[in-house]
Parts: structure tokens; sequence; C-alpha cells
């Protein structure tokens, strides 16, 4: 004797493969895993960096959406409302700290300038100057053109555009408000933007000589690993421990 609803119908097996139940939400267009990349990148433009960094772990889709540029400054930029940043960092690990601590703001250094007298003008204290540009004493003033000075007023930072720059007397990339506006172009700002280029281009070819790889092979274990060095070479030693542990191999 059959039982009513014996087809398996009321059941909400499929009728073509009666041993396995639907599943709406694998079959739904709005699966997460499978969201348009606008909305995508809409949705990850209001996650704090550290948000982002875990949708990046997610799949291809939103790793690749995730380590957009846009998408990376947007997330920095936000928890202090800067308008803009300029500039490419040495790595992308630089976008993961989001502390009013990766921002500056430049002083051209003038005639008569004192460490104590530019700490009054800003609000901060003489120790965070000299802390922040990697100066022994007061006196490693006369040999800067420009001192980086700690943000004491996160206020300044609204609306503004901030240009990204190694500085190699203070020894650290940060996020640099200009109260004029701009970069005046000077040749330290070059020879910045020239020695992070070199230090960039020298962290590639040391790893593509650790690994015995091309320089794409390189650049792509460098772009997933968010630029480091070490961890490139750690997942390069992963993929190629797994690749030799395939039948065939």
């Amino acid at each position: 004797m059959n039982r009513p609803g014996g087809d398996g119908a009321d059941l909400g097996l499929s009728p073509t493969n009666p041993s396995a139940p639907s599943d709406p939400e694998a079959d739904s267009p709005m699966n997460a895993q499978h969201l348009p990349g606008d909305l995508l990148r809409a949705v990850l433009h209001w996650l704090p960096p550290a948000d982002v960094a875990r949708a990046a772990c997610v799949c291809r889709q939103w790793h690749a959406v995730a380590s957009d540029r846009a998408v990376l400054e947007a997330a920095f930029r936000a928890p202090w409302g800067v308008r803009r940043v300029v500039g490419e960092p040495a790595t992308r690990a630089f976008w993961r700290t989001t502390s009013l601590g990766r921002y500056a703001l430049s002083h051209t250094v003038r005639r008569g300038d004192t460490v104590p007298g530019i700490a009054v003008k800003y609000s901060v204290q003489v120790t965070d100057i000299k802390r922040f540009n990697n100066m022994m004493s007061d006196h490693g003033i006369y040999s800067r053109e420009r001192l980086l000075i700690p943000i004491s007023d996160p206020e300044i930072l609204l609306g503004s555009t901030c240009y990204i720059e190694m500085d190699h007397n203070a020894k650290r990339e940060v996020a640099v408000f200009y109260p004029e506006g701009h970069p005046t172009g000077n040749a330290e700002s070059l020879a910045n933007a020239a020695a992070a280029k070199k230090r960039s281009k020298r962290i590639l070819e040391s790893v593509r000589r650790s690994l015995h790889v091309d320089d794409g092979t390189a650049e792509y274990y460098l772009s997933v690993t968010d630029g480091d060095p070490r961890a490139a070479m750690m997942q390069f030693s992963e993929d190629l421990r797994w690749e030799q542990q395939q039948p065939g191999h």
C-alpha cells in the first residue's frame, strides 16, 4: 500500500533525485559568496580594516575585492574623516592599522625653530616629537628640512588629503597631512619616493632569489601576503609541499 505523499513531494525532495533535499540557500542568487562585485565592494567600504582582512579569506572573489586599493583606503581613512589618501605604501600591511599614529603633520623647519617651540605650537610633547622623528636630542632638528608632528587634534584631518610617505630620517612610513594643502615637492620628498620604490624592488628581488622563481611568481606571493616577505616564502613552501603530496609526484 502506498502511503499518501509517498512520492516525496511533501517532504521537499527533488523529483529527479528523491534522495537529496533541495538547498534553497545554495541555489539563491543572494548567496553571500556570490554577491555582485559592486554590492560586495559597497558593503566592505563600511568595514574596519580588521574585518576587511577577514573578508579576504572567504573566497577568491572576496579576496579580489577586499584587496582592491579603493576598499583598503576607505577602511583606513574612515575613522578620522580623511577625504583622500594619495600614494602607495611599501606594503599592503600599512593599511591594517588605522590608529592616529599612522598620521602625521608636516612641519617645515625654519631658522630659529626649536623642538620645545614646535611642541608648544602644535600642543604636543617634546618627547613625542623626538620619538616620532628618531631624534636622540633637540639638536637633531638642525639636520632636518622638516619634522613629522604627531597628530594631537584629530579634527584637523576632517576632509583633508594626506600623502603616504616614507620619511628616512624618522624611519617610518606615515600618511602626512600638509597644513598648506599639498607637498612642496622638495628634494627630500622626491628622495623619499625614490627610496620607497627602491625598497619594494629590493624585497621583490630577495623573495625571487630565495624561492628560485621568476618575478611574476614572487610578485604573486607578495601580493597574497600583503607584501610580507617572510609570509610569502612560508606560503610558497606550503603550496609546494601540498603539490608534492599529490598523486603522480
